[in-house]
């Protein structure tokens, strides 16, 4: 009888023994982190267990055993950033990210600006399929590419049967995994719609459960009028709206965000879901197009060229492109319009527009930048990097409760938002010059985009969530990468933990293929 009882103590015991055996042995044990835990609660020291992917355990995990252990004690853990706002165009030649990854970025959201890939389902099975990603992808369905599978380059009204025609694209892409809609207005062919064709798009995307990023028609001048056409655009499409890398450019309009914000916030408190997102650095990155009149490169290259022969039109684009310089991109000052990436002579990278004239001999008045930038676009064009915005409606814009944080970043981006996005505002804006707690800024690139794109699994540091992490030292984090050399990784970002796996160490990626391709709302498998 006595040996019986001994057995079956023994039985129970050694069940007990194994069950907890079995909770308390994880894939990675991070130990006595610091957790900001991206909803904007307090901080608080705790021990984190990761299994299969998952969060699956966080308190004081004394007894418990690991396969890897992260000693975080006097670090902050925080959920893995989410950048609403990337172009990763070349992702097939990158799929690492290695750009965001060491950002600390573990999600981010493609398609921005009106360009997506086409088709939509095809590209993102061909990423599923065929690539290790380094980090999780999303995408949005882009309006400009959408119109110019259907229109081409035209500045026109769509006809019936074409509205119709893009619409069934954007359910499709709704279909294959889009999150959402993104126009570039600013952009061809975009900048030829009227804001009813994008009402009728952004209703399809609305109906299934998407929301709408605009790079708005006018950054510059007309400001004011874009915003109020998003606002627009929420309301007759019912649809959430992102304001995205939102900025002031130009002379002209700097200090002006207090009119925009206050657009934002009479917006909401009549019930209509507009965000925005922001970048931390005063100047912008695009193409040197961005300096022509939309309609002088209307249609194809041939088009552009019969303008050109006739002198009364070369001169209306000249004058187009005087003004922008003045008022626009140009800032008033050929200095502020520096060269990133210049394929056909990368000796001017990092020179200016000023630089270039001067070493052609040429004047350094508008109207003489104005001939050298038709004369760069005939070349074969280049990405500028513009000087035109200023640190006080940086600082009023992030601050506001709805702005998110968003790279506009890429592997071939030569701008240093590329890798310094998240720890320039984690080391300048939080540490020194206190713009944001810390507690605000892990919201914003966290909790807030996760939200936005319906992620209901990645965004915070709890239990059931996806071990999307990013370990890092809040008095070392800071930005090394500058106007001049871009291509500088960050400093204090010890450990990225992407799907449960530890893909970075010391700011040194140790290992690709943890990422995964992140599909809509309307997406069935």
């Amino acid at each position: 009888m006595k040996s019986n009882l001994i057995s079956v103590i023994t039985l129970i015991l050694s069940l007990l023994f194994s069950s907890c055996s079995n909770k308390s042995t994880y894939d990675i044990l991070i130990k006595g982190g610091t957790i900001i835990d991206g909803s904007g609660s307090e901080e608080f020291i705790s021990d984190i267990g990761i299994k299969d992917g998952k969060i699956i355990d966080i308190g004081r995990l004394r007894n418990a055993r690991s396969v890897q252990t992260i000693e975080a004690r006097g670090l902050i853990v925080s959920p893995g950033f989410i950048d609403i706002h990337v172009h990763i165009e070349p992702i097939m030649e990158f799929p690492e990210l290695e750009s965001h990854l060491r950002q600390g970025v573990t999600t981010v959201l493609g398609g921005p600006d009106g360009s997506a890939p086409w088709p939509f389902g095809k590209y993102l099975d061909s990423l599923e399929s065929y690539f290790d990603l380094g980090i999780n992808v999303a995408y949005l369905t882009g309006h400009n590419n959408i119109r110019r599978k259907v229109m081409g380059n035209s500045d026109r009204k769509p006809a019936e049967e074409e509205l119709n025609l893009m619409k069934g694209m954007v359910e499709q892409s709704m279909r294959e995994g889009a999150f959402g809609i993104s126009t570039g207005l600013k952009y061809l062919p975009g900048a030829f719609s009227e804001t009813s064709e994008i009402v009728e798009l952004s209703k399809v995307a609305a109906g299934m459960g998407g929301f709408y990023t605009s790079h708005l028609r006018e950054e510059g001048l007309g400001l004011i009028e874009s915003v109020r056409e998003a606002i627009i655009i929420a309301r007759d499409a019912d649809i959430p709206v992102v304001l995205t890398h939102h900025k002031v450019i130009g002379k002209p309009m700097w200090g002006k965000s207090t009119i925009t914000t206050g657009l934002v916030d009479s917006a909401r408190s009549r019930g209509l879901d507009i965000m925005m997102d922001q970048y931390p650095y005063s100047a912008s990155c695009t193409g040197i197009g961005i300096l022509f009149p939309s309609w002088a490169i209307e249609g194809n290259s041939d088009d552009f060229k019969r303008r050109l022969a006739d002198p009364v039109i070369r001169d209306s684009i000249l004058k187009g492109i005087e003004f922008n310089i003045l008022n626009d991109r140009g800032g008033g000052d050929a200095r502020r319009i520096q060269f990133g990436t210049v394929s056909w002579d990368t000796t001017l990278e990092g020179k200016t527009l000023y630089d270039y004239a001067i070493r052609e001999g040429s004047k350094t008045d508008p109207l003489s930048c104005a001939r050298l930038v038709l004369q760069i676009h005939l070349n074969g064009g280049a990405s500028c990097i513009y000087h035109v915005m200023t640190d006080e409606d940086v600082e009023r814009i992030m601050k506001h409760p709805f702005t998110m944080i968003a790279s506009d970043g890429g592997e071939r981006v030569p701008h240093p938002r590329s890798l310094g996005t998240y720890p320039r505002v984690l080391g300048q804006y939080v540490r020194e010059k206190q713009i944001l707690t810390l507690r605000e800024a892990i919201r914003k690139m966290t909790s807030m985009p996760a939200k936005r794109m319906g992620l209901n699994d990645r965004g915070l540091i709890k239990e059931g969530y996806a071990a999307d992490i990013t370990i890092f030292d809040r008095d070392r984090i800071i930005d090394k990468s500058t106007y001049e050399q871009p291509r500088e990784s960050p400093e204090g970002i010890e450990y990225v933990i992407v799907n449960g796996s530890i893909s970075l160490v010391e700011g040194e990626p140790t290992q690709i293929g943890s990422g995964t391709v992140l599909r809509g709302p309307a997406f069935k498998h």
